[in-house]
């Protein structure tokens, strides 16, 4: 048998995923799927997460809905133990669609010709100077106040208030450096394209 290809190996482990995530066994998937009038055996379903049977549009709609999630959600599935991936994440698409652009195509929210890809992620990069600059405007005021409490702040740092706003610090600064970095990724990329 050939290997897999890559959107079937994104349905097959999404499948066992979701299926977990919503606490079910294989043989509560496939009664849930008899009760939407769509039966699918517990061996199919089996074969299925092990990537040795193909999942049919069909097959595809009824285990989302059954699963509480949506045909996107699982063919952009990067599954947890993937190294980086050699090609593209789905079958056919060039190999620098990552799984947020994959995603909004799926979802009829882009096209992967040029001028839509560089809007998209022109876009992108706009949200995320927004989310930065909030970020740095949060950490920015928790700032002002350790400093409006002065000598207080160290003499009661076990305080609680005192702890809840280095925390606060602490947690912007962690948000701050991910939106910066998200950014200068997502900038990187755009300049690629």
């Amino acid at each position: 048998m050939p290997s897999p290809l890559p959107t079937s190996l994104a349905v097959s482990d999404a499948i066992t995923h979701y299926r977990q995530l919503c606490e079910l066994t294989i043989d509560e998937l496939a009664y849930a799927l008899l009760m939407v009038d769509h039966p699918i055996s517990v061996d199919a379903l089996a074969e299925m997460e092990r990537c040795t049977r193909l999942v049919t549009v069909d097959d595809l709609v009824a285990i989302a809905y059954v699963l509480e999630t949506t045909p996107a959600v699982l063919l952009s599935h990067i599954p947890i133990d993937m190294h980086e991936p050699e090609g593209p994440l789905a079958t056919g698409l060039p190999s620098d669609v990552d799984q947020t652009e994959l995603r909004a195509w799926l979802e009829g929210r882009t096209t992967f010709d040029r001028q839509s890809r560089v809007s998209w992620w022109k876009e992108r990069v706009a949200r995320l100077r927004v989310r930065a600059a909030h970020h740095e405007e949060q950490l920015q005021g928790a700032y002002a106040e350790l400093c409006e409490l002065g000598d207080l702040a160290h003499q009661e740092a076990d305080a609680p208030p005192v702890q809840r706003l280095q925390w606060r610090i602490q947690d912007g600064e962690h948000a701050l450096n991910q939106s910066e970095v998200a950014l200068a990724l997502t900038e990187h990329r755009l300049g690629n394209l």
